[in-house]
């Protein structure tokens, strides 16, 4: 069965782009599918300035929103990340496979010590080396299939070459990982600046709806949305940017087609009153499961035990292994669980 690794980071709260693009595709197709692990990648939320409780409260809260999105536990792993030491340890190990150039030459480093630099500040260490960690959470799980988006492309790549050059230098040791891009998935655009993509990150309040926005909250942010000069509704990316982004979003949420719903409505009102109760739909029973697990936080707990357990159990032989390929010393447990096992055979 092919296996399929996806994280989610703990940076801000979960959006309907995240919905739409990714988490729902992971509880309607993925795990059926696949075996498919997914992870709240907590770690990745160090790299930058951050409040220790909110890191926390939002993990809990990512954790919550995958299980109200339809991940089932008995069909797929969910875990927190920092839950599973084989990620920190195999991500040490890649970082001296890995070379200075290739870090730098990652776009979202550039992007962001460049405006660093503007500022008059610098990054941490952990932004330049976290892509070998992402490298880490997929390659410690022999995963087949990342499914990304255009933006996180290159990561994959990395996580593909460092595999590539660990098997050649030291013996096969892990499953060289390949990107997908899901077929079923909708790009959703920032309702305020529909050139940029809908961030949990973002500050830009008033262009992102978050999955627990209240109806009225949601009604509110898409009626406002920015449009474009002319009063037709026409599905145009390129000459109609705004007015496509609300189509596209109708359109995923309605399972319609964006062009022919372009013909259905006569005004930019009759669009985004539409497209703001088809959202209001969409997110309903996400936030009335989401109400029913924050009122037995135990049964939240119990999923993410179990699953770094499963995690762990997956993880540990491909990192172990990696340790012993590049010259490590087993463990003198490790050592004795090993003769043990010769004994009894």
């Amino acid at each position: 069965m092919t296996r399929v690794f996806s994280g989610v980071k703990p940076t801000g709260h979960l959006t309907l782009g995240n919905y739409l693009g990714a988490m729902r595709r992971w509880a309607v197709v993925d795990q059926h599918q696949a075996d498919a692990l997914f992870c709240i990648v907590d770690l990745h939320a160090l790299t930058v300035d951050h409040d220790p409780a909110r890191v926390r409260r939002l993990s809990r809260q990512a954790a919550t929103l995958l299980l109200a999105s339809g991940l089932d536990p008995e069909l797929c792993t969910v875990f927190v990340q920092s839950h599973v030491d084989e990620h920190a340890r195999l991500s040490y190990v890649l970082e001296c496979v890995a070379t200075d150039g290739e870090m730098r030459r990652m776009i979202q480093y550039k992007e962001k010590a460049a405006r660093e630099r503007v500022r008059g500040g610098s990054v941490r260490l952990s932004l330049l080396t976290y892509p070998v960690l992402m490298a880490a959470d997929i390659l410690a799980y022999g995963t087949d299939e990342v499914p990304v988006g255009d933006d996180q492309t290159q990561h994959v790549e990395l996580a593909r070459d460092l595999a590539v050059r660990f098997n050649q230098r030291y013996g096969h040791t892990f499953v060289v990982p390949r990107a997908t891009s899901p077929q079923v998935a909708a790009r959703v655009m920032n309702l305020q600046d529909p050139a940029s993509k809908m961030g949990k990150s973002d500050d830009s309040g008033p262009g992102i709806v978050y999955l627990l926005d209240e109806p009225d909250v949601v009604r509110k942010k898409v009626m406002r949305a920015v449009t474009d000069s002319g009063r037709q509704v026409v599905y145009d990316r390129a000459a109609q940017p705004g007015v496509a982004n609300l189509l596209e979003v109708l359109a995923a949420c309605t399972g319609g087609n964006p062009s022919e719903l372009s013909g259905v409505y006569e005004t930019y009102g009759a669009l985004k009153s539409a497209t703001a109760e088809a959202v209001v739909e969409t997110l309903r029973p996400v936030q009335d499961r989401h109400r029913e697990l924050c009122a037995d936080p135990g049964y939240v707990e119990g999923v993410l035990r179990d699953g770094a357990e499963r995690a762990r159990a997956m993880a540990r032989p491909t990192v172990d292994a990696a340790y012993r390929a590049i010259g490590l010393l087993p463990a003198a447990a490790a050592v004795a669980a090993t003769a043990d096992i010769g004994v009894t055979a």
